[in-house]
């Protein structure tokens, strides 16, 4: 297939997962009076019981796809993902949804670590970047529509007909997949899946210094938008009363993200990637910081129109930020790429969960706790990536000539 239809492709994949988790937002509400959810706060675990099947089944899929290829680890979650999505229809309490949503999130790993397993098995350094950016910015149009898609779904029946497209989405995907992609591992980076195997696979990722801290820079980064996502139907509906009018206004801000990606993608080959994803850490902490001030200083909420301006310019750094930093991570790592994503997927993912639900189940009726969230985790992120650069001026420096 031709490099179009390859990003395509790689974005649908990854936007599975995206899918999964933004389109239930419109209905987590409907959900909760469906079955007999009274805490609020608690209709937040359909998207973390989602999220740690998701963190947990990554550590699996890598290993197995550079011992057994990139296609049918890929088919097997594909599937997991579609017989979750339809199980989900069927379940007769809060607690068995949970339930299914972790399998289904198990499923979906398999798209997060494969497909970038298969980036990097064609591309690498700057142009794994540009790549990287450009899967990012098409894979950015599902938060853009599917709040919205649920919405609309839900006008044409209850929440269980989110379940039912999403299960079709994903045979779709299925299908194009198997039609188009042939297998991408080379022979000479097939590894053997043994317990010893896997354990060296892990130690060679925990060990690089660079790669280990940009993970954990994106961790705590991903952290904050995972805080967002919990508590975005809250925010918007709660506080500032949207309505239906809230897919409108979750969409605005990740159409910055998108456009983000989009510019990332076309400046990455001049600038480089450490350039771009450094200067966006710096804004991004910057722009969280005035965030923090407004919202401690301001009497009562904090106006809707400056609340999403501040949040749209603080997820545009994101979009910077993302990309960079996983493929700066993965750079060392192409001989093993297939352990490798699945190691700082499971980090990130894991790590970002825990550290959003914290945020999410701060929530208390107003915007601080994700604001202070916001502004505590880009200084922890700067953290870790000026650890990171040490390191790597470290390497430079004992390197032999």
């Amino acid at each position: 297939m031709g490099k179009i239809e390859f990003i395509a492709l790689m974005a649908f994949l990854m936007a599975l997962n995206a899918l999964a988790i933004d389109i239930m937002l419109p209905g987590l509400q409907q959900i909760g009076a469906s079955l007999g959810v009274e805490n609020e706060n608690h209709r937040q675990y359909v998207i973390s019981a989602y999220l740690i099947g998701f963190a947990f089944a990554q550590l699996l899929y890598g290993p197995i796809s550079d011992r057994f290829g990139r296609r049918v680890p890929m088919f097997v979650g594909l599937g997991i993902y579609v017989v979750s999505s339809i199980a989900a229809i069927f379940v007769p309490s809060f607690a068995a949804l949970l339930a299914v949503r972790f399998i289904q999130g198990i499923g979906s790993a398999a798209m997060r670590v494969i497909t970038v397993s298969i980036v990097r098995d064609i591309f690498g350094g700057r142009a794994m970047a540009e790549v990287m950016s450009l899967i990012m910015m098409v894979f950015m149009v599902i938060p853009v529509m599917a709040p919205g898609i649920g919405q609309v779904v839900m006008l044409f029946g209850n929440w269980h007909l989110i379940f039912a497209f999403m299960a079709v989405v994903a045979l779709m995907v299925w299908a194009w997949m198997y039609f188009r992609l042939p297998e991408t591992l080379h022979e000479d980076d097939v590894r053997p899946f043994t317990v010893r195997s896997v354990l060296g696979g892990f130690r060679i990722v925990l060990t690089d210094r660079v790669a280990l801290c940009y993970t954990l820079a994106s961790t705590f980064i991903f952290g904050a938008l995972f805080g967002f996502i919990n508590s975005a139907q809250q925010i918007y509906v709660g506080i500032y009363g949207l309505g239906v009018w809230f897919p409108v206004a979750f969409a605005a801000v990740a159409a910055f993200m998108a456009l983000s990606s989009f510019v990332n993608a076309k400046l990455v080959g001049r600038f480089g990637m450490r350039k771009l994803s450094h200067g966006a850490l710096m804004g991004f902490l910057t722009i969280n910081t005035l965030w923090l001030v407004l919202t401690l200083v301001w009497p009562g909420h904090i106006p809707f129109p400056i609340f999403i301006v501040l949040f749209a310019l603080s997820m545009f750094q994101f979009g910077w930020i993302g990309s960079n930093f996983n493929s700066l991570a993965m750079e060392p790592l192409g001989h093993v790429a297939g352990t490798a994503s699945s190691v700082l997927g499971f980090m990130g993912t894991a790590g970002g969960t825990i550290i959003g639900a914290i945020i999410g189940q701060s929530f208390n009726g107003t915007a601080l706790p994700l604001v202070t969230g916001f502004f505590s985790l880009s200084i922890i992120g700067l953290i870790f990536v000026l650890i990171a650069e040490r390191g790597k001026l470290f390497q430079a420096h004992n390197k032999p000539v």
